[in-house]
């Protein structure tokens, strides 16, 4: 399988769909096919380029993570963040359905997006866009981010390669899609003249910002889901 799909499908109020059909390369977790010939100026790299962006514009004309919103952006020019929607999506192993606001189904999909366009700064987040969740709960989020990121310290364990168990370099991860989401969010108002693309981004800014100060908290939000962990003396 050289490919994943993942098929993002959304019935507006007026039974009329917007169907993103997402293909990501099943070894490198980065999307293919996915950015238009043609693009509009608002991608360009130098436009609110991220004040952190290790990019340049020499070897990078336009933001990945822009060009890779575009047909988002795009195909729900006109729609409210309010708007009721029907949303279905397709994996490969399952397809999850549910009724919801327009901005919480984009807020999904550039969720998975964001994290296979290419952008420096999303691409630690490839292993949750292998498993991807649509519509994730915050405390799903703050599951599934955590314990990815201490996957990744198994993994470096085994490379003979310093970890980080307090998960500071998560907490620094999100400080940085922090300035990612407000230099995408500038972008998109000269992009749209509604605000469901907008406000998309925003839910994911918010969890940006709230996730440093759960990691602060030592997980403490999540601490009972492993009560027999703490419990029991024998782990194996």
């Amino acid at each position: 399988m050289n490919t994943l799909t993942i098929k993002y499908c959304f019935t507006l109020q007026d039974d009329s769909k917007r169907v993103f059909n997402l293909l990501l390369d099943a070894h490198t977790l980065e999307l293919t096919d996915n950015v238009p010939e043609v693009l509009p100026s608002w991608t360009n790299l130098d436009f609110h380029q991220c004040s952190n962006c290790p990019l340049s514009i020499q070897t990078h004309p336009h933001c990945p993570l822009a060009a890779n919103l575009v047909n988002i952006v795009k195909g729900f020019d006109g729609l409210l963040s309010y708007d009721d929607i029907h949303l279905d999506v397709f994996a490969e192993d399952r397809v999850i359905s549910q009724n919801t606001t327009a901005q919480k189904g984009i807020s999904s999909l550039m969720g998975i997006v964001n994290a296979a366009s290419g952008c420096p700064h999303t691409v630690f987040f490839r292993p949750m866009a292998r498993f991807h969740l649509p519509l994730a709960s915050e405390e799903e989020t703050i599951y599934r981010a955590s314990s990815m990121y201490m996957l990744a310290q198994y993994f470096l364990k085994n490379d003979g390669k310093t970890i980080d168990l307090e998960l500071m370099g998560l907490a620094e991860i999100y400080n940085k899609l922090q300035v990612m989401n407000t230099a995408v969010s500038q972008r998109l108002r000269a992009a749209t003249k509604t605000d469901s693309s907008i406000n998309a981004v925003i839910m994911l800014h918010t969890f940006s910002v709230t996730l440093p100060y759960v990691i602060e908290e030592s997980l403490e939000e999540i601490r009972y889901l492993f009560y027999p962990y703490i419990k029991s003396s024998l782990l194996y």
